[in-house]
């Protein structure tokens, strides 16, 4: 119930137990709110584990209700201090490990913006005479508060008149070039089509929400219409997409991951019509900011309609190095030896996956071993974060003196629990999971360029995850190829710190006119912004 000046008791007595019934709420509703966070935060630890799908949607669910909650609680608690915002670049970083628990209580953090958000001052001025007596004011200083507001977005329809015009004496007709367009003959300007294809699949809405949208606008642009654009955009934007993709899949040190997407298959009969098959989404990121490499990061995904090795494979190309991934069995044959003796690929293991895998005979056995061989790998990962950042030739250094040991340790306290243990148990297969691919778990001792795990591909799968919640499925193979190349773009965008909305904006008003020699200067590591006033029409 809202609660009004009006509507309060003039009785102390009355407002006292008014005010302690408040309290009792704010703190019941408090601790729930506590509650279900550390809950989140242990889910999201087995967020890539054993039933990721169900975990997946359970966390869905809990955030929503404590969505819920911090409304509720927000609706009776008293009236807050005067905001401000903070003025930096809007990034989360993602928890690297993502293994702690939620704190007892999150601090209130301000909203941040970025510098280059438009500022409008507005001046409240009294005048020049005083009010009361009719003195002359003088000012002395002021106070000012901020207001954070927004200005809605609209559909703007822009008309290109190219008038005609004959010479006197030659009687010459002269008229401007039709300027290019992102999709030759379409109504859809580049700051549409990245627009919707950011909300398509960034934001994850689906096109007949876009409809809607639209619609609010005052313009209806049916669902056929917003497929046929995407499409279209793609097309345009595809010799850059593979440029990405060559430029990532020639690292020599490459994080690899794969998950599965629903896709329509028009071969088979269901009972709500047409028959769905699983395809995959793979990634392959670059990413060294861990040991100050050279190379922008960037993601390259692709599309395959099964999970055969054959993929892998084809994707790398003649590409060499080291590999990190989890055990999947389609990456074997690219660490086998070819007939100079040596792999294309070197293994790295991936230690989170090995920790999630005690993590979960833990949780549900409670058994002591599995809790310290948790221990022992927090003990690495500690280790690791002292040297985020550092360079490869530190980083080996220090794991050469602090963590070689505890790695050797860590063997042979394996191998002496698997002589106790049955050998049928979940934590047997985790020690033999570990001791298997010893050496593979054993080259980020090697290479201080090498990471402990295999998150950064874990963490370009996430977006995939969450679409699957709104999209459902692919319509098609080529749907999921289309999915595969929108990501690669946005993606790569956001890892180089970069909106990808204006990027994309950017990128389709002037690709058509771009030397094709020169497209690498799109790239989003090396893209530049047209200064203002340089594309009036696509503006």
């Amino acid at each position: 119930m809202s609660l009004t000046a009006a509507s309060l008791p003039d009785d102390p007595a009355a407002l006292k137990v008014m005010i302690l019934q408040l309290q009792a709420t704010l703190r019941a509703h408090d601790l729930l709110v506590q509650s279900l966070r550390m809950r989140i935060a242990r889910l999201k630890r087995q967020a890539f584990g054993k039933g990721s799908e169900k975990i997946a949607r359970e966390i869905e669910q809990l955030e929503f209700a404590l969505e819920s909650l911090q409304v509720a609680q927000a609706e009776v608690a008293p009236p807050p201090e005067p905001e401000s915002v903070e003025t930096t670049l809007v990034s989360a970083a993602p928890d690297e490990q993502g293994d702690g628990d939620a704190p007892e209580k999150a601090p209130r953090r301000r909203p941040r913006v970025s510098p280059d958000t438009p500022r409008e001052r507005r001046e409240l001025d009294p005048g020049e005479t005083c009010p009361d007596c009719g003195g002359a004011l003088r000012l002395v200083g002021e106070d000012v508060s901020q207001i954070l507001d927004m200005i809605t977005a609209r559909l703007k329809l822009i008309e290109v008149a190219r008038p005609k015009k004959s010479c006197r004496c030659c009687e010459r007709m002269v008229q401007c070039p039709a300027p290019t367009r992102p999709i030759p003959g379409s109504l859809a300007g580049p700051s549409l089509l990245a627009f919707i294809l950011v909300a398509k699949y960034d934001d994850h809405l689906p096109l007949y929400r876009l409809n809607e949208i639209f619609a609010r606008m005052g313009a209806d642009i049916p669902d056929t219409t917003l497929a046929g654009w995407c499409g279209g955009a793609m097309k345009t934007l595809a010799p850059l997409v593979e440029l990405i993709r060559k430029d990532v899949l020639a690292s020599d040190l490459l994080h690899a991951d794969d998950t599965p997407i629903r896709v329509l298959d028009r071969s088979k009969k269901a009972e709500l019509g047409k028959g769905v098959k699983e395809g995959r989404i793979w990634a392959y990121v670059r990413d060294q900011r861990p040991w100050s490499g050279t190379a922008p990061p960037a993601v390259a995904y692709h599309f395959s309609p099964d999970r055969k090795g054959e993929h892998s494979q084809k994707h790398l190309g003649a590409g060499k190095g080291i590999l990190q991934a989890d055990a999947y069995a389609g990456f074997k044959d690219l660490y086998l030896a070819e007939g100079n003796g040596e792999a294309r690929f070197r293994e790295a293991a991936c230690w989170a996956h090995l920790r999630r895998a005690f993590f979960e005979v833990e949780k549900e056995t409670g058994s002591e071993i599995a809790r310290e061989a948790l221990e022992r790998i927090g003990a690495l990962y500690d280790i690791e974060a002292q040297i985020n950042g550092r360079s490869a030739d530190e980083r080996r250094a220090v794991r050469q003196a602090h963590s070689r040991p505890k790695v050797r340790a860590f063997k042979a306290w394996a191998e002496e629990q698997l002589e106790y243990i049955s050998g049928k148990s979940d934590l047997a297969k985790a020690f033999r999971y570990a001791l298997n691919r010893w050496d593979a778990f054993c080259l980020f001792l090697e290479d201080g360029r090498v990471a402990i795990d295999n998150n950064p591909a874990e963490r370009a799968m996430r977006p995939i995850g969450i679409g699957r919640k709104n999209w459902l499925f692919a319509g098609n193979d080529a749907g999921g190829e289309t999915l595969a190349r929108a990501m690669t773009l946005i993606e790569s965008a956001k890892l180089s710190g970069l909106d990808p909305q204006a990027y994309l904006a950017d990128v389709l008003a002037r690709i058509n006119d771009h030397i094709n020699p020169r497209l690498y200067e799109l790239l989003p590591w090396n893209w530049k912004p047209l200064p203002a006033g340089d594309n009036k029409i696509a503006a």
